[in-house]
Formats: C-alpha cells, sequence, structure tokens
C-alpha cells in the first residue's frame, strides 16, 4: 500500500508553532515512528506553504496511489480549488486536523474540503495521521 500524507501551510513549523495547540514534536521526528509502525506501507510526505503545489503533488498521485492523508491548514476553510483537485481524483482522501477545529474560532469550524474527502479525523495531535493511515488501510 502506497500512501503520502500532504501537510498545508505553516504545517513545517510543527514542533515549534503554537505548542499548546499543535504539541512540541515535528513531522521529522514524528514521520520515522509512523513509518516504522507501517513497515509494509510506504508511506511518503509532502508539505507545502503554495495552494497551487499542494494541488500539483494530489494531481500528481491521485490516480496511482493508495491513499492522501491532507491536513490543509488555514486552505482547509478557504479552498474550494482543492476540493475541486479532490472531487477528480481516484484516490481516496482523508482529511486530517492536529487540533479539534470545532473548539477554536468560529472560522476554522467549517471545511471546504471535507465534502470531497472520505472522512475528517481531527484533535488527536500527531496521532490524528496514524488514525488516517488505520482508516485508509480498512478500505
Amino acid at each position: 500500500m502506497k500512501v503520502i500524507i500532504i501537510n498545508g501551510p505553516n504545517l513545517n513549523l510543527l514542533g515549534t508553532r503554537e505548542p499548546g495547540i499543535y504539541g512540541k514534536e515535528s513531522m521529522e521526528t514524528y514521520l520515522p515512528q509512523l513509518r516504522k509502525r507501517y513497515t509494509g506501507m510506504e508511506i511518503e510526505y509532502y508539505q507545502s506553504n503554495v495552494e497551487g503545489e499542494l494541488i500539483n503533488k494530489m494531481q500528481e498521485v491521485g490516480f496511482t496511489y493508495d491513499g492522501i492523508i491532507l491536513n490543509a491548514g488555514a486552505y482547509t476553510h478557504t479552498s474550494i480549488a482543492l476540493l475541486d483537485c479532490i472531487r477528480s481524483l481516484r484516490t481516496p482522501v482523508i482529511e486530517v486536523h492536529i487540533s479539534n477545529v470545532n473548539d477554536r474560532e468560529e472560522y476554522r469550524r467549517h471545511s471546504m474540503i471535507g465534502p470531497g474527502c472520505k472522512g475528517t479525523i481531527q484533535g488527536f495531535g500527531l496521532d490524528s495521521y496514524r488514525l488516517a493511515v488505520e482508516a485508509l488501510s480498512a478500505l
């Protein structure tokens, strides 16, 4: 099984950005743990602060990979372009959020991309990514 985690804007700062919300661990330290846990699965990682680059990556992998785990960051709440991209893919997409967006600012409570995704996992810190891997492996 081949899966990619795609992270959007400001998620390159995990571990230092608002640790009270996003935790103190970086994706660079978490990802090896995830790969070690799922040795029979190829887990790739991509991060960009640029909306178009996220779309390009999803189009690149969205017809051949077995799953996409997408944390679109703030684009979750604004991007019809990401929604259109997700809807055009064959590969299932799981929407992920590290924090519980329903317990945050009002503007974070609406997902523009959610209607195109297979499901949403939120609020479990970086473990949200593991839960998404589990969900994809069960499809």
